[in-house]
């Protein structure tokens, strides 16, 4: 059995201006130990997905409207307040998008992270604070028995970022959800903080869903990756399926917008024409046609499906499974390898 299985998936926000389509039938599974990435541009839907997940979606503006998050055969959107909030942090834990601002400025490092044993290990403040002392240690920030005594302000971003860490794996969760982990982080600390994960992950055997838009982060430690677009999965597949085969348009967009030297003497980069559409006037059809250069008149009209292509690998492209489009797509990309 799975360790998480997401299925149909909907969030929506209700606004003065309509509702927005925040998460609109997203579904996965999620075994132990497996990492899955999600990607895509910012406003198609990541992070309230992490946050439904969570049940973190702020009421009344916002709400879980459809679907199930089935946490080890347990769903997840059924589970009263208090059962929600012994999961949260014990058997799921958050690694927030910012950490310059995740922390309560008005207590102590150490007493934050040992808050969450105390509430979900039953530990006493001694035996939390010692806690608290191990993981700054573990996430490897220097004299942690001092430090665990400062405030949040004396930390540097990196220092606040294994803080936040060493706070989302003090209780071992199954599940760690990972925001946008370095963001704002230069690149030294966020390698750093990278290889971090990937050691608690090996010691714990937890199940990582990264959220980024960094593909070379996903490239190097994404078992699966899930593409997102206007609030629903565009495509969904092995870390090689997407890097080697990608099978969606917005996919090849997003590949090759990456920066490669050793195809371009400039260094130019090659941009996905437009914006990302709004959520609450999501585009007939296939939501990417507008900025789609293979865009045909069916992709105008109706909703391609995710279809299984291959093995694994899924797709939500009318035209996918047709090999002389994908060729046709493939001869107008410049062609990349990421790993």
């Amino acid at each position: 059995m799975a360790l998480l299985e997401v299925n149909n998936l909907k969030s929506q926000f209700f606004t003065r201006d309509g509702v927005v389509k925040a998460v609109d039938g997203v579904s996965f599974t999620l075994n132990e130990g497996q990492t899955l990435a999600i990607v895509g541009e910012s406003g198609s839907g990541k992070s309230v997905t992490a946050l439904s997940l969570m049940r973190l979606i702020q009421e009344p503006q916002g709400r879980i409207v459809d679907g199930e998050v089935v946490l080890s055969g347990e769903d997840v959107l059924k589970l009263n307040d208090s059962q929600v909030r012994a999961m949260r942090g014990n058997r799921i834990a958050m690694i927030f998008q910012d950490p310059m601002t995740s922390l309560n400025p008005v207590f102590r490092v150490g007493f934050q992270i040992g808050e969450a044993l105390r509430v979900h290990k039953g530990m006493n403040r001694e035996q939390a604070a010692q806690r608290a002392v191990e993981m700054l240690e573990l996430v490897g920030i220097p004299n942690a028995a001092h430090r665990a005594k400062d405030y949040p302000h004396q930390f540097s971003g990196g220092m606040r970022q294994r803080a936040m860490i060493a706070m989302a794996l003090a209780c071992d969760p199954d599940i760690l959800i990972a925001d946008e982990p370095t963001t704002a982080l230069d690149v030294t600390i966020q390698a750093q903080i990278l290889e971090l994960m990937l050691e608690m992950q090996q010691r714990t055997g937890a199940a990582i869903i990264m959220i980024t838009h960094d593909l070379g982060v996903v490239a190097d430690m994404a078992d699966d990756v899930m593409v997102m677009y206007g609030g629903r999965q565009v495509e969904y597949g092995t870390a090689d399926h997407v890097f080697y085969n990608p099978l969606h348009p917005y996919t090849w967009g997003l590949l090759d917008s990456l920066p490669r030297h050793d195809i371009s003497e400039k260094g130019e980069l090659c941009p996905i024409q437009g914006q990302p559409p709004s959520l609450i006037d999501i585009p007939s059809g296939c939501a990417f046609h507008p900025r789609c250069p293979h865009a045909r008149e069916i992709c105008r009209t109706s909703i391609p499906d995710l279809k299984e292509i291959e093995p694994g690998h899924r797709s939500a492209c009318h035209f996918s499974s047709d090999p002389r489009f994908r060729r046709t797509i493939a001869a107008s990309q410049s062609g990349r390898e990421v790993r």
